[in-house]
């Protein structure tokens, strides 16, 4: 019988963009865990209140922009969008 034809299907590859997804995204995280703790340390430094709180709310500004990246990542270009 050499003329059967096996209909077992060989598992296809994930496609490149969705690793892209991934190592994007995975990136974004870290990048957020980072400025996170970058923005804990600079609530704790010994200068002037105004410039820890400037400084504190910039990085927080940042950790908003990096969530917002991370939504459009998961969901989509119109997560960001608000």
């Amino acid at each position: 019988m050499s003329n059967v034809i096996s209909f077992r299907r060989r598992p296809s590859p994930p496609a490149p963009a969705v690793h892209d997804v991934v190592a994007v995204a995975d990136d974004l995280f870290a990048v957020l865990e980072h400025l996170q703790a970058v923005g804990a340390r600079a609530a704790a430094m010994n200068r002037p209140r105004r410039e820890v709180d400037s400084t504190v709310r910039n990085l927080l500004d940042a950790v908003t922009a990096v969530e917002r990246a991370l939504d459009c990542v998961g969901e989509g270009d119109e997560a960001g969008q608000a």
